[in-house]
């Protein structure tokens, strides 16, 4: 493809062969699963209803034709050569064109944004246009909120067909390999056998997703590489065997043939001749935990050819044989030699095992995005890998995409209405990324609007043919993905508005902590020991809710921090850039405000090293608080322009002064304490802060060149060692949302049933933030919406 589509890229690093040969290697477990097992099932849908072989072949060449074709023109050129370069720092998938497009435009509908959020190192811009772009695109889309909703929505479309793919790729995947027992046992057997069969193994492959798939991943690669050489194997000699010439079929002209003879049926049949593109959407959603030169290399030395091969000698023995048995139709097996066939057999099904599990938990991990970007209810996320980054569980959808799986098997028990099912959510989620594509080729990649219009109309065109024919199946079969991508995205775009709504309400009712301690005066205001620390969403200004909580309970904790979690749209945040540090009110009121950033792939810390993480930080802050207000002129004043501010918030961990200053903490090995009240300055700079009743020791090292440390920085940092040592609880908001009176009834519906349904059988925010539970407090709350 033409080598300026990647004109917008930063040029990528280049790895050792050996590191990119094992990354494609392994790919092939992950990755290419579920592509590699199409030939299971692509011939049988198409041929299923619509279209029938005859003695002329022309059929059977037109099918393979358009296999060739659509296999060339999608996974070939407009994956591996234009859109895995859409990458975002390294991820890949619907989010990360979202994400990719919302830094270049001002598009995002996420809440609680920050100028601060820009000097990311991720969020920064990789190449900058030279001359401003002044796209009309670009200037729509952020003038009108409705193109921005419309642009998330599509997003939650694509999301959601992800989301149902992965209800009926295992279900299919599975099916059509057990079904070659139909050539070993009689349709008796053959009709009691295959479905519990199916289910069995079904039940078998959820049920492990508990454990994580790091313990058997190994042995993915090789099933797949095992399965895509014998598919090869099997290919060739069926064309040397069967029919040489076959490779005639795969020039266009056989296409127009084809339905030039078969006309509406020939177009109606193009919903099973899409299921070879299944799975390729994975190159690009699985791009994070491999290389786009793996990823490439992998697809185009082994599985492309190994695909191309499979059909045609699936095609070379069917142009020979036409008087088949209707019982059987026209499968995959029917055209393996009967000596290998048990062997084929279990391979097929292994391999079908390995497919439906790299689409599980790409599924985990959609979710996962969306709940980040507060697209999707709240659910538990386990962390089956302490050294594979990505590898997720969410026992909840688990068990509901098992419960799902084995109700398509048994509700459709045929390939071709699972394959009307699977054909539209598979070309929907690919119309989804080329429109996202064609935006992210104008705006980030600053090419001609004509260019990205030609990107869009070419492979638009191709997918939404393919549309059209699944779309007119749906009382075959297509019905269900809508089903269910109706219900996700209502429940997703709820959650979404009533989300963003309630943070308008935050945002509209908080109150400045003067107006607090104002009142403290009146209503005799107690500080407690130990640190509190609120949750919120708001970066600024007290929240309503804690503002209640004191007016009607005057007491709070002797240090407070009000905690902002927040997601960026980027994918990772590093560790020195993720906690940003301020003060709310005068030092002397021991109150912070620290606002953590995740990107929509990283994992939250649990509680404990979270915990160690924020005093360290606030201890940090403490001290560059007061070298900053000390700094007045000489090099102090060098020393400051290095670390980053915005609105009295300074970014602890990428500042270059935090290496003078650590946290340490000493616990005996009882966890009983017994330390001496005392504060020493020794001479090489480190200063030691204890009380006799605590149980740790937390040393505070203070930058040599320092002559003196601030007496006030002292006690500053003393009252926070003891409140460390008091105890920390968690104060969390526990929200009802009312609509006002007036609403429309669709208001009614979707806020107040709608969400806090939703609401009450979800995890709470304390099981998202992994509060323990004998530490939380939380406090009610009423959103009038």
């Amino acid at each position: 493809m033409d080598p300026e589509f990647g004109g917008g890229m930063a040029p990528r690093k280049k790895e050792p062969w050996r590191t990119t040969l094992l990354l494609a290697y392994q790919s092939l477990g992950v990755v290419y699963g579920d592509l590699s097992i199409s030939p299971l099932y692509v011939y049988k849908s198409t041929f299923a209803e619509d279209i029938t072989h005859s003695e002329t072949n022309e059929e059977i060449f037109g099918v393979l034709s358009f296999v060739f074709w659509t296999l060339t023109l999608i996974p070939l050129i407009k994956y591996v050569s234009i859109v895995l370069r859409a990458d975002d720092n390294g991820e890949g998938g619907t989010f990360a064109l979202y994400s990719l497009i919302c830094r270049h435009a001002n598009v995002s509908l996420l809440p609680n944004r920050q100028v601060a959020d820009e000097e990311l190192s991720t969020y920064k811009l990789e190449c900058p246009p030279k001359v401003a772009n002044k796209s009309r695109i670009k200037e729509w889309l952020e003038k009108h909120k409705s193109l921005q909703t419309a642009l998330l929505i599509m997003v939650m479309i694509g999301t959601c067909m992800v989301i149902g793919d992965g209800v009926l790729t295992p279900a299919i995947s599975v099916f059509s390999a057990v079904s070659g027992l139909e050539l070993s046992l009689s349709r008796d057997q053959h009709e009691y056998a295959v479905i519990p069969i199916t289910c069995v193994i079904l039940v078998f492959l959820f049920a492990l997703q508990h454990y994580g798939t790091h313990r058997v991943g190994f042995l993915f690669a090789p099933i797949v590489l095992a399965w895509l050489i014998c598919m090869s194997v099997l290919g060739l000699y069926n064309i040397i065997h069967w029919n040489p010439q076959v490779y005639h079929a795969l020039n266009p002209y056989y296409m127009l043939k084809f339905l030039k003879k078969t006309r509406k049926s020939g177009w109606m049949s193009l919903g099973g001749i899409l299921l070879c593109m299944t799975g390729s959407e994975a190159m690009f959603a699985d791009l994070g935990h491999f290389s786009y030169t793996a990823i490439q290399l992998a697809f185009t030395t082994l599985v492309y050819p190994a695909l191309i091969l499979g059909y045609m000698g699936q095609a070379a023995y069917l142009s020979q044989h036409h008087a088949l048995d209707s019982t059987y139709q026209i499968g995959y097996y029917i055209s393996v030699p009967e000596s290998v066939r048990w062997p084929v057999l279990v391979l097929a099904i292994l391999a079908s095992v390995v497919g439906s599990q790299a689409i599980i938990s790409g599924t985990f991990s959609i979710i996962n995005q969306s709940q980040s970007l507060s697209c999707f209810p709240r659910v538990k996320v386990v962390h089956t890998s302490e050294k594979i980054h990505g590898q997720i569980y969410i026992p909840e959808i688990n068990w509901l995409l098992m419960v799902l799986c084995i109700a398509v098997t048994v509700g459709f028990r045929d390939t071709k209405h699972m394959g009307n099912a699977s054909g539209l959510a598979v070309i929907t989620v690919m119309l989804v990324t080329t429109c996202l594509a064609s935006l992210v080729i104008m705006l980030c990649w600053h090419r001609s609007p004509v260019l990205a219009l030609i990107f869009f109309l070419f492979f638009g065109s191709i997918e939404a043919l393919y549309f059209s024919a699944s779309l007119i199946k749906f009382r075959e079969g297509a019905w269900l993905p809508i089903m269910l991508a109706l219900i996700l995205v209502a429940v997703m775009f709820i959650w979404h508005h009533t989300t963003i709504k309630k943070y308008e309400f935050d945002l509209h009712n908080k109150v400045t902590l003067e107006w607090l301690l104002a009142l403290g005066d009146k209503l005799g205001m107690v500080r407690v020991p130990g640190i509190g620390l609120v949750y919120t969403d708001l970066t600024s200004g007290v929240p309503a809710n804690f503002s209640r909580f004191v007016t009607n309970l005057p007491a709070f904790h002797r240090v407070l921090v009000f905690v902002c979690v927040k997601s960026v749209p980027v994918p990772h945040v590093l560790p020195a850039e993720r906690y940003l540090v301020g003060r709310v009110g005068p030092a002397g009121h021991r109150s912070y405000r620290c606002i953590v950033r995740y990107g929509y792939r990283d994992v939250h810390q649990d509680v404990d090293s979270f915990e160690t993480e924020l005093v360290e930080s606030l201890a940090t802050f403490i001290k560059l608080d007061a070298l900053y207000s000390d700094a007045g002129s000489g090099s102090g004043s060098e020393q400051l322009d290095r670390y980053e501010r915005e609105n009295a918030l300074t970014v602890i961990g990428s500042n270059p002064l935090r290496r003078h200053l650590s946290y340490d903490v000493d616990a005996s090995h009882d966890g009983v304490s017994s330390v001496d009240t005392r504060v020493e300055n020794s001479p090489n700079g480190i200063v030691e802060v204890s009380t006799p009743s605590v149980k740790k020791k937390v040393r505070f090292v203070v930058e040599a060149a320092s002559p003196e440390v601030d007496k006030g920085v002292l006690e500053e940092l003393q009252e926070l060692c003891e409140a460390r040592e008091a105890g920390t609880a968690f104060i969390l908001g526990h929200s009802h949302v009312q609509t006002k009176p007036g609403s429309s009834l669709l208001k009614k519906l979707a806020v107040g049933v709608g969400y806090n349904f939703l609401r009450r059988n979800c995890r709470g925010p304390d099981v998202v933030l992994r509060v323990p539970p004998a530490s939380l407090l939380e406090v009610g709350m009423v959103y009038v919406l």
